[in-house]
């Protein structure tokens, strides 16, 4: 039996995983093509229907007030060490099926990097709110995707039973919040946790 890939798991919601995508693409370009990229997200209306009554469980808790405030704080030291300004967004109705799904089909046409690119910078540069269908439709175009398509991902049938077996995936790889990294049977998890990943898939190759 081969062994799994090297992969990371992000999710277009987490200041984290932004900073680490960007870390990745520009600073680790070698490793970021190597491996994997895989979505987390909590499940929206639509995939929460699917996965009740499974025997899928993921392991996400509802963040605290005094969590959120740490967060803000925190994102906004680490951003300014990198030269970066965040707009935080605003989520008044959150679905975050909806930016996760389309990117199934930007990595569909071998887009899912950009893609991921132009939602972080959308959603933490330009304060949007990437449950907006528009917002992602916008993505998509920018992407040059079809932009209904992307941004109704989450009515097509066959992709939303994709995202639930992505939901799926990551509850059987014990991914307990983003961004995390696998490499063999070493985990890494967090932005801080990045470097060690780097260099354990570079040693292997």
């Amino acid at each position: 039996m081969s062994a799994e890939p090297a992969r990371w798991y992000f999710s277009l919601r987490s200041p984290y995983s932004w900073l680490a995508f960007r870390e990745l693409t520009e600073n680790a370009p070698d490793v970021a093509e190597r491996i994997e990229w895989r979505p987390y997200w909590e499940p929206g209306g639509a995939t929460a229907r699917l996965l009740a009554g499974t025997d899928v469980r993921l392991p996400y808790v509802p963040m605290s007030k005094e969590k959120h405030l740490y967060i803000l704080q925190d994102v906004k030291r680490l951003a300014t060490e990198r030269g970066l300004t965040v707009a935080w967004p605003v989520d008044p109705a959150p679905d975050w099926d909806i930016a996760h799904l389309g990117w199934l089909l930007a990595e569909d046409a071998g887009r899912g990097r950009e893609y991921v690119g132009h939602v972080y910078r959308a959603r933490f540069e330009h304060g949007l709110d990437i449950s907006e269908r528009s917002v992602i439709a916008a993505v998509g175009a920018e992407t040059g995707l079809d932009p209904d398509a992307v941004g109704n991902a989450v009515d097509d049938p066959e992709v939303l039973a994709r995202g639930v077996e992505a939901l799926r995936v990551l509850g059987r790889d014990g991914v307990f919040g983003v961004p995390f990294f696998l490499h063999g049977a070493d985990r890494f998890w967090g932005s801080d946790r990045l470097a060690g990943f780097v260099a354990s898939v570079r040693a292997a190759a």
